[in-house]
């Protein structure tokens, strides 16, 4: 269905966006030029609304998989209402329209919305059912797609409709589809292909039959094994495609029993090779049946029907297939065995993802050296800064892209955690102002995300000790040693530490798993309640920061490798393996407020970035990066006390020998 645009100029959109208020005209510039006017949509939403005998219709921002970045033909939210933030839901009323959303999108919101929405500055299902119980009547249907709402999620919502006389309902076809209709974006069709064997840990069959061998020693015998986030699938066949942005996956569900293995995807994307592959032309236990994607949820129901006990990973897992399997027939864990498999890395791996650290490390060397030469001229901006490192990691070999969508930020910006310019919205670099970069690549053999914050001119001295104290936390956690098994939650204090004796903090999650080729922020490794405990072969980041709203951000990142620690004494215990390969701002850190023990991690961690970086600058002759990198890898120095205070020193010193009383 066609929409209609109203073309604003920032006055009328102020008419436009009833939840504005009035502002001076200074202050209205950086206002968009148009707001959707979604009055057509929802009008033929509401139509078939009605069809469906709907009083209301939640409409999520997630996709079938749980994907943190979603397709542009997936985009249901972000096109009904016109709101295109990545987090937020909508619920559509006959009469009313809503969105609920965290403090990152607000303003967002209220300058893209028109007066058609309301915007709730809440988050979670409980506002959401009470707002839902004040707007439709009892006796109400509230209608959903199954394949939009997490298990949890569902769960949720039917456990606060209870006993309010409204009922959740399951529609399968999704009714925003219905009304977007023509204009709805393509399914990507780009072809599904194998990685080369010597980008992979393991072959597909192998992977297989360590599935398999996990199956048979459960003590529940689940039957099968259903997979339903994409990367679960990418990674157990080694394939990948360019489905999702930023993320090499595809459409897809795998069912895997002890005898047969079926791949729900669009065989018509796979080459003669790639089904030749995968042994597709066979029906043994080791040959993948290739079944059409939409067929998966009959396919299960189908299969449900026999003796058997199906294991999913409740977290990726959505109610679309979830409500087709007799719950005695399900055996669930939080995470798939797939998905625990793949968070530890075995020894190619890990050695392919360090080999992707070292040559994004020299992609974003060049581009620190050219903003040392170029920001001064007052010729670089935070958007053009950030296409020219995608162009540097896009120069590497074996590049598939950006992990993320690039952080670039300058000044006042750097302070909002999750900030990326736009073409027409972006501020000038300047040789007076922090400026963070938070990036990362794809590259056939790893996935890399690395942040470096920066300052060209003269810092004040409380930047300079907060970067400092960042710089402490990123150490502390870095060099802890830890009993194996550990929680990361457990630990995750020791990179805020520096911080609160200064009571300082930040607001955002210590570090994330990163996969081989497949997510930048790959579950279940990490530091938050809810991630696995550490073990050996795991990949994480760590990244404290510290922000200071309306003035600049910091934020220090790197991906370190959980290795075995060595201890004086005989046990099992954990440490990590840094594997980012960039050197700090010497221009940001406060020499006196690190230890003895800082100063020698630092020195030592510098060593390391010269063997490993050095090398590859010279081997491609980028000799003025080699000598940046020289330069900004000399050894640190403790700063010797002041004059005054050594003098000090003397004084008592020559008492005390003198055998006077001090």
């Amino acid at each position: 269905m066609a929409r209609a645009h109203w073309g604003c100029c920032p006055w009328l959109v102020l008419l436009c966006a009833c939840s504005w208020e009035p502002q001076p005209w200074p202050q209205r510039t950086y206002l968009p030029v148009t707001v959707v006017n979604t009055t057509m949509s929802l009008t033929a939403l509401r139509q078939q609304m009605q069809t469906q005998n709907l009083s209301a219709y939640i409409i999520p921002d997630t996709d079938a998989h749980m994907n943190e970045y979603i397709g542009q033909h997936d985009e249901r939210r972000a096109w009904i209402t016109g709101f295109t933030g990545s987090a937020g839901t909508a619920v559509v009323t006959m009469k009313k329209a809503a969105v609920w959303t965290d403090s990152r999108y607000w303003t967002q919101a209220e300058r893209q919305m028109d007066c058609n929405w309301e915007l709730h500055k809440e988050v979670g299902t409980t506002p959401i059912v009470t707002w839902l119980l004040t707007e439709i009547p009892a006796g109400g249907h509230v209608g959903f797609d199954p394949f939009l709402l997490s298990i949890d999620t569902w769960e949720s919502y039917d456990l606060a409709l209870q006993g309010s006389n409204r009922q959740l309902v399951s529609i399968t076809t999704n009714l925003v589809d219905l009304v977007w209709g023509s204009e709805r974006p393509p399914v990507p069709n780009q072809p599904i292909y194998a990685l080369q064997e010597a980008f992979t840990g393991s072959t597909w069959q192998e992977k297989v039959s360590g599935v398999r061998s996990q199956m048979q020693k459960h003590q529940k015998a689940p039957t099968a094994v259903l997979l339903s986030a994409l990367e679960e699938t990418a990674w157990l066949f080694n394939l990948r495609a360019s489905d999702i942005p930023y993320n090499p996956f595809f459409y897809s569900y795998t069912l895997l029993t002890d005898s047969s293995i079926r791949l729900f995807a669009n065989k018509s994307r796979f080459s003669s090779e790639t089904l030749s592959y995968l042994n597709s032309s066979c029906t043994g236990p080791m040959c993948v049946q290739i079944e059409d994607y939409s067929q998966v949820r009959d396919s299960i129901q189908a299969y449900a029907l026999g003796d058997v006990r199906i294991w999913i990973g409740t977290s990726y897992t959505m109610y679309g297939i979830y409500e087709v399997i007799p719950k005695e027939k399900l055996v669930t864990d939080t995470y798939s065995p797939v998905m625990m498999t793949k968070a530890v890395k075995n020894s190619k791996e890990q050695a392919l993802l360090k080999a992707s650290h070292v040559r994004d490390a020299v992609a974003v060397i060049r581009y620190l050296v050219w903003l040392e030469k170029n920001v001064p001229k007052g010729t670089v901006d935070e958007f053009s800064g950030a296409e020219l490192m995608d162009k540097f990691r896009g120069e590497e070999q074996f590049s598939s892209g950006p992990s993320f969508e690039t952080i670039s930020a300058s000044g006042l910006n750097a302070a909002l955690a999750h900030y990326s310019p736009t073409k027409e919205l972006n501020r000038k670099l300047s040789s007076d102002e922090m400026y963070l970069l938070d990036s990362g690549g794809q590259y056939w053999d790893g996935t890399t995300d690395i942040t470096r914050t920066v300052h060209w001119g003269t810092p004040s001295a409380f930047q300079k000790e907060a970067y400092t104290r960042v710089l402490i936390g990123n150490i502390d956690l870095s060099r802890l040693i830890f009993p194996a098994a550990t929680s990361g939650r457990m630990v995750e204090a020791f990179a805020r530490r520096a911080l609160w004796d200064a009571g300082l903090n930040y607001g955002h999650g210590t570090g994330h798993g990163i996969g081989n080729f497949l997510c930048v922020h790959e579950w279940p490794v990490g530091f938050q309640s809810n991630n696995i405990a550490m073990a050996k072969g795991m990949f994480t980041s760590i990244e404290p920061g510290y922000y200071k709203d309306g003035e600049f951000g910091i934020r220090l990142e790197d991906v370190a490798l959980v290795v075995e620690a060595k201890t004086k004494y005989p046990g099992s215990y954990l440490t990590f393996e840094v594997v980012s390969f960039v050197p700090y701002d010497r221009n940001l850190i406060d020499v006196s407020l690190l230890s003895p023990e800082h100063l020698q991690y630092l020195n030592r961690y510098y060593q390391t970035i010269r063997e490993k970086v050095g090398p590859e600058l010279q081997r491609r002759q980028l000799l003025e990066e080699f000598e940046w990198l020289q330069q900004h890898t000399e050894p640190l120095a403790a700063r010797a006390p002041d004059t005054a205070s050594w003098t000090s020193v003397l004084v008592v010193s020559t008492l005390a020998i003198l055998g006077w009383s001090v």
